[in-house]
């Protein structure tokens, strides 16, 4: 199936939808929908695709996506503790008569920049937590109130980075989309070994030069790239999850040759694995 376009019903008695939403991992597929969305992770980690980006994601995890932008969240492993994250969603035409105002013309920035998806720094994300919370909290016009107070926050911020590329289209066809959908789903399933192109290609029907040329040019890159920061993203979480050794974690992401995991990392994130461990554990857990 390709993105699959979901219906977004606004919550009663406003014009908008804002849901705390709890379950055992995120039931959606890659998919998009007319609305904008901001999602904050109260609880879970795993992986977010949004467009042609790809990250991992923990607790305080801020990202605000575009109308039409294909997204998904996935966790990967076994889950302690259930998802739990706070959703708000919303159409252009809830604001958009306003956007000639002077008074929101920064809000009106900020949905252009969203079509790429923005992902805001864990600072400021832990900042705007409790005003996320207030929203559920509040009925009617003062939710509509603090809404559009949380949306100046955010346009006024400087603390996020873009996701999807500057070249990545909303206007993906039936197939791409499918084919987009089926290497996120491949990867989550095989990430823990050593992935070849040619299987890849192979399990989608295409030549490995026809793959080759689809991926490049649909996420500006290489799928060797792509697979190695995709592996390099799960070895992050594991790093700071588990007691596993540095040489441990390199085996069972489908490294084999420790030298070229030491050498990926190092690329990625400019530090070795065990320095990147010390790191995080200097973080106050109250961070």
């Amino acid at each position: 199936m390709k993105a699959r376009i979901h219906n977004i019903p606004t919550s009663p008695g406003s014009s908008f939808r804002a849901v705390l939403f709890e379950d055992k991992e995120f039931p959606a597929a890659w998919h998009f929908h007319e609305e904008y969305e901001l999602t904050y992770i109260v609880k879970s980690t795993g992986v977010r695709y949004v467009g042609d980006h790809m990250d991992t994601f923990d607790n305080d995890d801020l990202v605000m996506v575009g109308a039409n932008l294909p997204h998904c969240w996935k966790t990967i492993g076994e889950q302690d503790e259930d998802v739990e994250c706070i959703v708000i969603q919303w159409r252009e035409e809830l604001l958009s008569s306003w956007f000639d105002k002077e008074e929101l013309k920064h809000i009106s920035a900020l949905l252009k920049r969203a079509q790429r998806g923005l992902k805001f720094h864990k600072k400021f994300s832990e900042e705007i937590k409790p005003m996320l919370l207030e929203i559920l909290k509040t009925d009617s016009f003062d939710r509509l109130i603090l809404f559009l107070k949380v949306l100046q926050k955010l346009a006024l911020s400087e603390e996020f980075d873009f996701l999807a590329g500057p070249n990545f289209s909303n206007s993906l066809s039936y197939n791409e989309s499918n084919r987009i959908k089926f290497i996120y789903n491949y990867l989550k399933e095989n990430h823990l070994r050593n992935v070849k192109l040619e299987e890849v290609a192979s399990a989608m029907n295409m030549s490995k030069d026809t793959f080759s040329r689809f991926f490049r040019k649909t996420f500006n890159s290489s799928f060797f790239a792509f697979l190695n920061e995709y592996k390099i993203s799960i070895s992050c979480k594991m790093l700071i999850d588990t007691d596993l050794s540095v040489s441990e974690i390199g085996y069972r992401i489908g490294y084999n040759n420790l030298t070229f995991f030491h050498r990926q990392f190092q690329k990625q994130l400019g530090m070795s694995p065990s320095k990147y461990r010390k790191e995080y554990q200097k973080i106050p857990l109250s961070q």
